[in-house]
């Protein structure tokens, strides 16, 4: 069994304390943002990785999203959710569905940002998902559809295990972007409803600008930080993993 000193384990519990009272814990809306959009990502990608104007014209719309600000975005996701004008309003009406408050519900707010988050960076995922598909070699489809191999084994012999670093670089570049989420809640919900999407970076500016409680501030920005050096620790070690696997 092993003893804290109290001395020690007094100050963890008020970090924690402090972090689970000013912040919302942000696995629910990582967990979202990271699974959504590495599966329409690489779903995508695969569906999109064919040569001809058309389907370049169709990767490059999708990837339009990608680059359009953070603040563009949010305020047009704010005109589509509108309750009363928005096309999802009108949507919900004309198939006679009840009226839904997804920036105004406590437990519809936070799935809602996650879909703008995931609508918004699922481009750069197909993006990479694309460039890692283009770095397999066609010799080894032909060799497993020689086999007798069909589309689906052969993604999840032959694909798959060759988009597994790629795989991981965009579930980290995901998760840190669902820990960056500032300007999608500063613009559509402020951290509301019910501090139900007051996430990590607007505690912080909640905290430091609007409280101006820096001490508070200060421990949710380490918190940050560490949280960051571990995601870019376990990456690396991902990657090291892997040349390292390659290499034997």
């Amino acid at each position: 069994m092993i003893v804290v000193p109290l001395a020690v384990a007094v100050p963890w519990v008020g970090v924690v304390a402090t972090v689970t009272e000013v912040a919302v814990p942000p696995e629910r809306l990582s967990v979202m943002v990271v699974a959504g959009s590495m599966t329409l990502g690489l779903g995508l990608a695969l569906l999109l990785d064919r040569p001809g104007r058309f389907f370049g014209f169709v990767r490059g719309a999708i990837f339009s999203a990608y680059v359009v600000s953070w603040v563009a975005v949010a305020l047009l996701w704010v005109l589509l959710l509108d309750p009363d004008r928005g096309i999802a309003a009108a949507a919900l009406k004309s198939l006679h569905l009840p009226r839904i408050g997804f920036l105004s519900d406590p437990k519809a707010a936070l799935p809602t940002l996650a879909v703008v988050t995931i609508w918004k960076i699922t481009g750069y995922a197909m993006v990479v998902f694309l460039a890692g598909l283009r770095g397999v070699p066609k010799a080894l489809h032909e060799a497993a559809a020689l086999d007798g191999a069909n589309a689906v084994a052969r993604f999840r012999h032959v694909t798959w295990p060759l988009l597994r670093p790629t795989a991981a670089f965009v579930a980290t570049t995901s998760l840190i972007v669902s820990f960056q989420a500032f300007d999608v809640v500063r613009i559509m919900t402020q951290g509301g409803p019910a501090r139900a999407t007051t996430l990590f970076v607007y505690a912080v500016y909640e905290q430091i600008f609007m409280n101006l409680a820096v001490g508070r501030a200060s421990a949710l920005a380490v918190i940050y930080f560490l949280v960051l050096c571990i995601l870019a620790g376990l990456q690396l070690r991902a990657w090291r993993s892997h040349t390292i696997g390659r290499r034997a």
